[in-house]
């Protein structure tokens, strides 16, 4: 009777534990630090209510940090960031709002004069993909700057 019940109960746990620890692929906006510092880093994108940038992320050394979770609502995101430790940056020619502490911040014009700072982002267009993943490098870009480079990382 006690390994008919141990049976049952077999049966029961194990689907449970292998639905529980699947690894589905997320859909989400990730930024993966492949460097050997902290990195602080700021988004851009544009919502129902218009443009809206955040930050900051502190992403460890050779970590991943999740910025938007579930699915990706717009095609184009905008991405800032500054190596904590050595401070040179990975930035491009859009020009968005940043604050020196952690932020949210609705529209991209007029940035000094509303008591922000100006910071230019990078586009990214993820082809309305529903996942994307952007790695930052200390590898040098053939301009000389350091490297970004964003993935479909479905």
């Amino acid at each position: 009777m006690r390994s008919a019940w141990a049976t049952v109960l077999f049966l029961l746990v194990v689907p449970v534990f292998f639905v529980a620890t699947s690894s589905d692929a997320r859909a989400d906006f990730r930024v993966c630090n492949a460097t050997q510092n902290l990195v602080g880093v700021g988004i851009g994108y544009r919502a129902k209510t218009g443009w809206v940038t955040e930050g900051w992320w502190h992403i460890e050394a050779s970590t991943c940090k999740t910025l938007i979770e579930g699915p990706l609502s717009s095609r184009f995101y905008y991405l800032y960031a500054e190596d904590s430790e050595r401070g040179g940056r990975w930035d491009g020619p859009i020009n968005m709002c940043v604050a020196d502490k952690e932020f949210k911040i609705a529209g991209v014009t007029d940035c000094v004069a509303r008591g922000f700072q100006r910071a230019g982002f990078k586009e990214y267009d993820t082809g309305e993909q529903a996942s994307w993943m952007v790695q930052l490098t200390d590898e040098p870009a053939t301009d000389g700057t350091a490297a970004v480079t964003g993935t479909n990382s479905q």
